[in-house]
């Protein structure tokens, strides 16, 4: 995939999707020097908004819609940024470049970028459509939620990943029960070491979260329409007030696939989030795309991903140089843990934990032969920033400095 077309300041740039990764593009942008219009695309009545908080902040009624906004009501009007929220792309035409909304309007571009995210992966059994059985991605899930939390209430969540352990955290401040089924036998099995998981989970145990491990979920129970339990595959019923489902996410492909463009579990984009259509550039969770520092593909959900796919593609469209390549990173906050993670442990053949689980201060790293390739760190700052360096610079380390907590990150870098 390589670019084919002359840069154009004035073209007029489609955005299909009003999350972070659609609402940063249009602003980067504008940054970047584009006097041309741009059209916004949403299928939320909102203006783009953060999206980590939901299971944390807006749960906890700490946040709202217009908190977490990513600029306020002015700036688009000011920025030139023509939105359409509440509206649909339903059908990509790449020979014509234009773009059909639910709405019969059809939108025409010179540049499109897509940025239509991931959904929440649905559980297809018996009692998934009850009221009271919830996702958690939007706005309106996480308020649904919150209505439903509360002292006396009881929360089931299914599926023992960050969003599910982060709402239980939440639940568990607002006086809820919170239960969480996990059908591995360890919670963050897909995402996170043994150490880190054992320690999550000791954590919330001991604040009152019940975890039912190796559990299958067969169906979900209801009265009047709305859930009332779970039941899982050896017969038991974990009673309920409201269920969130939190078994993954499935990207918003659609719309790149049947306008024939690749997807690999993810639109597939080069190193400038452009497809295989110079025109047609993707963003954020929605792509599949290019990790040179482990030579593979794969999809990130992240805003950091997020922001820097913004920056990619706003840059190939405006002429920009492209921005330096980043270290993939993510966070999750939990009570008073703030978890930092960079780089993935792909290729790693070691771990070695430096600091003390049992206080909560630590950090997990990951390592091939003297490389890191990725660290974990609860509470522990330096050991991510240090971590996050050494991932990029792919410089040696000592494993004997780095398990060692009295010599300085620092040190152990130089």
């Amino acid at each position: 995939m390589s670019q084919t077309e002359a840069h154009d300041l004035d073209a007029r740039v489609v955005i299909i999707g009003g999350g972070h990764a659609g609402g940063s593009a249009a602003a980067f942008l504008r940054q970047y020097g584009h006097t041309g219009k741009i059209v916004l695309v949403g299928d939320e009545p909102l203006l783009p908004y953060q999206r980590p908080p939901l299971s944390k902040a807006w749960l906890k009624g700490e946040a709202d819609a217009e908190s977490l906004q990513l600029r306020p009501d002015s700036w688009y009007a000011e920025a030139g940024v023509s939105l359409r929220l509440g509206a649909t792309a339903v059908s990509l035409n790449r020979g014509a470049r234009t773009v059909a909304l639910a709405s019969d309007e059809t939108v025409p571009y010179d540049h499109l970028i897509l940025a239509t995210g991931a959904r929440a992966r649905a559980l297809p059994i018996p009692g998934a459509d009850l009221a009271g059985v919830l996702a958690l991605r939007t706005a309106a899930d996480a308020e649904a939620l919150k209505s439903a939390l509360g002292p006396g209430k009881r929360l089931a969540v299914v599926g023992g990943g960050y969003v599910g352990l982060e709402a239980a955290a939440s639940a568990r401040a607002l006086g809820a029960e919170a239960t969480i089924i996990e059908r591995e036998s360890r919670v963050l099995a897909r995402v996170a070491c043994d150490t880190l998981s054992g320690f999550f989970q000791r954590y919330h145990g001991e604040r009152g979260v019940v975890f039912v491990l190796d559990a299958g979920v067969e169906a979900f129970e209801g009265e009047a329409g709305h859930v009332t339990g779970v039941r899982l595959s050896d017969g038991r019923v974990i009673a309920c007030d409201v269920v969130l489902v939190g078994v993954g996410a499935v990207p918003n492909d659609e719309l790149a696939r049947d306008a024939g463009l690749e997807s690999a579990g993810g639109v597939v984009v080069d190193l400038e989030a452009r497809t295989a259509d110079p025109r047609v550039f993707a963003i954020g969770d929605v792509t599949h795309r290019p990790l040179p520092l482990y030579d593979r593909h794969f999809r990130l959900e992240s805003v950091p991903n997020a922001l820097e796919q913004a920056k990619q593609a706003a840059a190939a469209i405006t002429g920009r140089a492209m921005p330096p390549p980043e270290i993939p990173w993510f966070w999750s906050d939990q009570y008073d843990l703030k978890l930092q993670i960079a780089g993935l442990p792909f290729d790693a053949d070691r771990q070695l934990v430096r600091g003390d689980v049992a206080a909560a201060k630590f950090a997990v790293f990951h390592l091939k032969g003297d490389l890191v390739q990725a660290v974990e760190a609860v509470n522990a700052p330096p050991e991510f920033m240090a971590g996050k360096a050494l991932i990029g610079k792919r410089t040696p380390i000592d494993p004997d400095k780095l398990a060692n907590p009295a010599i300085s990150m620092k040190d152990v870098a130089a």
